[in-house]
């Protein structure tokens, strides 16, 4: 019997940014396991972004599998803080490609073992976000204010006061390198997928803004106040998304003719559209603004285990910025997966059995000597 039952069985084939969001599990699809499941919410009182913004309460949904263990100091020792890229939820990271690889029996990350956490960042899922009321007088978060906020609730939430491991995709990626930046020490490693550790600037910058000014140049968009979701721009940004997260070995064998090509957008675009949010795509896309973890690096000395594809149109390989700079920091092994049938563009980050064996290597090297 599969480990996970499919909570949203398109999830695998979208392109993982700005994804179609993995809807909520029905009750009968939660899993049914020997170890404690829970899906609960952190309020944060009066939580002050770096913009200047604060929020009377920011509401930070999150799922835990598993039980948190204290070693003999007192110290959880048995956390993996899992994150998710943009447009995810607390969801998306329990699909089968990576739950069934990771989380089951046995599995590098079995959860008899682990406590297992994935939030819901701030703006997307259920926690606080724009579509809310607030629109675009919402804090212009950014992955600082992210990252506080997950270390915010993971010592008054959880009372999680260490991490075992950090694991994230895409956006979660790149919050691993905050994490490791911000607060040095807290986590024993970090397994950044899909992602650089550089300011976004070039391409991938530019598809982002084209995204963002195509709503906002959208007259119904009507400054963020719109009752009806702009749909000229949404389906703008919703097109580039799509290309951004796509890779063409992967769309040719989907759709090999021309009349499957066009049946995949025509079935694709409004099923993304229907689960998505202009201002919060804003969010999103804008959130990475303030990003650039480059210039220390060197101050993340725990093991950290880096991954990228060959494939990924988002950070492709041929830019060289992964091979410079992962040397700056002192215990850092950069491995870039070449392009194969199993591979998935920027989605790769979540086909688990790709990099499983790594996540084993760095969980050894990792591992507490007392």
């Amino acid at each position: 019997m599969r480990f996970f039952l499919c909570l949203a069985a398109l999830a695998a084939s979208l392109p993982a940014l700005a994804q179609v969001q993995a809807p909520k599990p029905a009750e009968h699809a939660v899993p049914q396991t020997k170890f404690p499941y829970k899906d609960e919410v952190y309020t944060a009182k009066d939580f002050h972004f770096g913009d200047g913004g604060t929020l009377p309460e920011l509401h930070l949904h999150y799922l835990t599998l598993g039980t948190p263990h204290r070693n003999t100091a007192g110290q959880v020792d048995n956390a993996v803080l899992i994150l998710h890229g943009t447009g995810g939820n607390r969801f998306s990271l329990t699909t089968p490609v990576f739950a069934n690889e990771l989380f089951a029996p046995g599995q590098p990350l079995d959860a008899a073992k682990y406590f297992l956490i994935l939030p819901d960042d701030i703006g997307h899922g259920d926690s606080s976000r724009p579509s809310e009321g607030l629109h675009m007088r919402f804090p212009k978060y950014d992955y600082d204010d992210m990252v506080r906020s997950q270390h915010q609730m993971l010592l008054e939430g959880l009372h999680v006061d260490h991490l075992r491991l950090i694991v994230g995709t895409s956006m979660g990626c790149m919050q691993a390198f905050v994490w490791g930046e911000a607060y040095p020490g807290f986590s024993d490693a970090l397994m950044p997928l899909a992602c650089l550790p550089t300011e976004l600037a070039g391409r991938n910058r530019m598809m982002r803004y084209m995204s963002i000014q195509a709503i906002k140049q959208d007259p119904a968009w009507k400054n963020g106040d719109y009752t009806t979701q702009p749909e000229n721009g949404l389906r703008t940004a919703t097109d580039l998304t799509f290309v951004m997260g796509s890779a063409p070995l992967v769309q040719q064998k989907a759709a090999p003719t021309r009349k499957a090509a066009e049946a995949f957008v025509d079935s694709y675009v409004p099923r993304a559209m229907a689960n998505s949010d202009a201002n919060n795509l804003i969010y999103y896309f804008d959130a990475s603004r303030n990003y650039n973890p480059e210039a220390k690096l060197a101050t993340i000395t725990v093991p950290v285990m880096y991954i990228n594809s060959a494939d990924d149109f988002i950070n492709p390989p041929e830019l060289g910025i992964a091979e410079k700079l992962a040397p700056r920091m002192p215990h850092a092994r950069f491995v870039l997966l070449p392009i194969s049938d199993k591979t998935r563009g920027h989605g790769t980050h979540t086909q688990a059995a790709l990099w499983k064996p790594y996540l084993v290597e760095l969980l050894n090297r990792s591992a507490p000597t007392h």
